[in-house]
């Protein structure tokens, strides 16, 4: 499993256009990391957010493992590395986890 890591992107705050900044500039990020066919499944990891972000958040995930299928894509919403990296072994040990945005904060995965 490959994790890409978008905590740290330039994310826009509106819901909307946080949608398009992820469409625009990391979706490719994904599809690529599928392109030589060595990876199995890949976890994209967000930063917190709040609720307003789960839905476009979810479906760009969705429609993202649709594409890869068979092989799997999901999503950790959270800023704990630990659980962060917990989260990743679980999914390593669940081959038919896909399309699903998991949060891993104690606050459910919302920014503070």
């Amino acid at each position: 499993m490959i994790a890409l890591d978008f905590r740290s992107a330039a994310w826009p705050p509106a819901p909307l256009d946080a949608a398009g900044y992820f469409y625009r500039e990391l979706a490719s990020r994904v599809r690529a990391a599928f392109a030589d066919g060595a990876e199995e499944a890949v976890a994209v990891i967000y930063p917190p957010a709040g609720h307003a972000h789960r839905a476009w958040r979810l479906a760009a995930i969705q429609e993202l493992a649709r594409e890869a299928a068979p092989k799997r894509v999901n999503a950790i919403a959270g800023s704990d590395d630990d659980a962060i990296r917990q989260t990743l072994a679980w999914l390593e040990k669940a081959p038919g986890v896909t399309g699903q945005l998991l949060a891993v904060d104690a606050i459910a995965g919302e920014a503070r």
